[in-house]
């Protein structure tokens, strides 16, 4: 491995990539309100299910199984994707359906295969708590609303970055904090063009990208379903066929199993996929697991603690 560039060495200048911004201070009423409704299973129809049980914050903020598990005990058709860092996503879900927090938060309440509650429901049953009157009216004048559900709820999830990773460490300066096969990874995720879909400060979330650019990653995994047509089910556009949002690769190394249909079970999986699918490049292993170890680098912190 020799050749490192000078650059690796020396402290990084004009990185591509920047490092998380610190957690925003936010109106403290409002987040600790929307911590609460976070963990409130009464958002779910038959009061079973709450946000966190399928986005697990102190494990990568995505769920551990493939699917999710629905109000009604069956799994959901695609992956869930982590909620932490979300709010520096351009777009919210795969197919990037909706722009903000907000609105992701309103889809997923009323969602048949999710919570499959309603929003009026939800603010009777909220009124109902003299706890949350209070802290609704604690937060904002005109108390439990829809508008101030969400609001509540997306004010909490934008607290919800992991910084201090030590590729961010990195970033910031600190140099000696990288190993050198970390850095050469760092130069092979860049060499490789990883780095022209998987970039800005959530290295990936900021575009779409068709999934199978180099092959049909779908005819050779077969079994189709609705899920795998992305952004084409909202704008019924050829060109938009298994179109998804690029994912954050932030906490990647914590967050399996990997892709929309959950097919890669494993990191080293999952960059064999990107290798073949998106890049049609057949690098060595040698390569490989020097992406891997790059991309260990990704995993920050959240409330003060390592994921």
């Amino acid at each position: 491995m020799m050749g490192l560039s000078v650059s690796l060495m020396a402290a990084p200048l004009d990185e591509a990539l920047k490092p998380l911004p610190t957690v925003p201070v936010l109106d403290s009423a409002k987040v600790e309100l929307g911590r609460q409704l976070f963990n409130e299973p009464r958002l779910s129809v038959n009061n079973t299910l709450s946000c966190a049980s399928c986005h697990r914050l102190a494990s990568g903020g995505a769920d551990d199984k493939p699917f999710s598990i629905g109000f009604d005990g069956k799994p959901v058709q695609i992956n869930t994707p982590s909620v932490l860092n979300a709010s520096l996503n351009f777009k919210q879900f795969w197919n990037g359906r909706v722009d903000t927090l907000q609105a992701q938060v309103e889809q997923v309440v009323i969602s048949p295969v999710e919570m499959g509650s309603d929003w009026k429901t939800v603010v009777q049953k909220l009124s109902d708590v003299p706890a949350y009157q209070s802290a609704f009216k604690q937060a904002y004048p005109d108390g439990v609303t829809v508008d101030n559900v969400q609001n509540a709820l997306a004010t909490y999830e934008r607290t919800l970055l992991t910084p201090n990773s030590r590729f961010d460490q990195y970033l910031l300066g600190n140099t000696e904090i990288l190993t050198i096969e970390e850095k050469y990874g760092y130069q092979r995720f860049k060499d490789y063009g990883c780095i022209a879909c998987h970039q800005g400060v959530n290295i990936g979330g900021n575009m779409f990208q068709k999934f199978g650019v180099m092959g049909d990653y779908f005819k050779a995994r077969g079994n189709p379903v609705e899920s795998d047509l992305g952004r084409y089910l909202l704008t019924l556009d050829e060109e938009d066929r298994h179109v998804f949002k690029v994912p954050s690769l932030r906490n990647v190394a914590v967050t399996a199993p990997y892709f929309h249909d959950a097919s890669a079970k494993t990191l080293e999986a999952a960059v064999d996929v990107m290798f073949k699918y998106q890049l049609g490049r057949n690098p060595s292993q040698e390569d490989k697991d020097l992406i891997i170890q790059f991309l260990k680098t990704l995993t920050g912190e959240w409330a003060g603690k390592p994921l």
